[in-house]
């Protein structure tokens, strides 16, 4: 059910991405930008080998160092995936005593508060749940769907982000730990969804399609995020899993030997509506299967072959079944009829630029941040 016709797509001879993202461009032998932009730009930051361990040792002392008399050194969001799991396990080897952050905002499933419970447990850390304000939540997720943007987990990653940076500030954190890589992350097509941390857009599409005032749910704005954060909190967002060899199957394999972890029947498995939108939503209504970019990421990062991700795209998104359950839960869940929702997943969408947003404001801080790094004849960024 729900497989997306790519018939008439021409596919990356070297990944698997293809001209679903708009913006792809091909070289005469048929391998794409995503390629060339990993070789030549994404593996620079990128540390698999002794150079990472240096680097990353030398993080692990400055954040011990500069947290040494505070109740925790650094803070870590724990969603209940692969990632961010395994980084805790990773964490506690460091030596490291994180407040770590669970963003509770509505759609857990079973199975990511079991996994979240086995982590924390045999880390001996102590876990934090922020449960988001649900009618609120409702609220700017409806609008959203209502909106008919492609980026509809914006307002559970915004409030995850968002909880992250307040808990910092609250308890004099400088260091936040995420489990983001470039081994499973490293291929994104800009062209398909719009960044989660531009709160700008969320409140006008609130605005528009909202019915309640957004009085819990807290964002962070581009100043805090690309000015005040880092440069007058000297906030800093470290990446661990980039300075190691991080091999997925291996994490998972080790998360279920070590603690009993329980794997996922899809990504993103910890969240019921993540799993509806990404599988469902946003192949239907833009034709753009996630599953691209991160088989290209793990194709390009050596952890799998062409012919592997192809056989995994042949594979069926949804089981009817379970689609059928999904989206009765959903559109109960958000107040909406089951005939609504399914005719909000129907195409065409809608560009996010349509609402107020924060380009103008992004690009006067690039071209700030390339003069800066012309100046300093290094690398500066002015953000996490």
């Amino acid at each position: 059910m729900n497989k997306i016709n790519t018939l008439n797509y021409q596919i990356c001879t070297r990944c698997v991405m293809d001209t679903s993202d708009p913006e792809i461009v091909f070289d005469e032998h048929g391998v794409c930008n995503h390629c060339r932009e990993f070789d030549e730009i994404t593996r620079k930051r990128w540390f698999p080998n002794k150079e990472g361990e240096r680097r990353l040792s030398e993080i692990v002392e400055k954040i011990k160092f500069l947290g040494r008399n505070q109740a925790y050194d650094c803070i870590l969001g724990l969603s209940g995936g692969v990632d961010s799991s395994y980084l805790a396990l990773k964490v506690k080897g460091f030596g490291l005593r994180p407040l770590v952050v669970h963003v509770d905002a509505g759609w857990n499933s079973e199975l990511a508060v079991y996994n979240i419970e086995q982590v924390v447990n045999y880390c001996g850390f102590e876990l934090h749940t922020h449960v988001m304000d649900w009618e609120e939540m409702k609220d700017l997720q409806a609008a959203y769907l209502r909106a008919e943007v492609a980026n509809q987990d914006v307002p559970q990653d915004h409030a995850f982000f968002a909880s992250l940076y307040h808990f910092a500030v609250k308890n004099g954190i400088k260091y936040i730990l995420s489990g983001g890589n470039i081994a499973t992350e490293g291929v994104f097509p800009t062209a398909w969804l719009h960044s989660a941390m531009d709160a700008r857009n969320l409140h006008a599409i609130h605005r528009k399609y909202g019915k309640l005032p957004l009085r819990q749910y807290k964002t962070i704005n581009i100043a805090q995020y690309y000015f005040i954060y880092p440069l007058i909190l000297k906030m800093k967002t470290v990446r661990p899993l980039n300075y190691m060899e991080y091999n997925k199957a291996a994490a998972l394999k080790l998360l279920k030997e070590t603690v009993g972890y329980k794997e996922y029947e899809r990504k993103h498995g910890e969240s019921l509506f993540t799993k509806f939108y990404q599988n469902y939503y946003l192949p239907k209504k833009f034709g753009f299967d996630k599953r691209r970019p991160h088989l290209s990421s793990m194709i390009l990062s050596g952890q799998i072959s062409r012919e592997e991700a192809l056989k995994i795209l042949e594979q069926p998104l949804y089981d009817l079944q379970e689609l059928e359950s999904d989206m009765e839960y959903v559109a109960k869940k958000l107040g909406f009829t089951t005939d609504e929702l399914e005719k909000l997943t129907e195409p065409p969408g809608r560009h996010y630029s349509e609402y107020r947003n924060w380009d103008r404001t992004y690009y006067l801080l690039k071209k700030i941040q390339g003069v800066m790094e012309t100046k300093l004849g290094r690398p500066f960024r002015n953000y996490s």
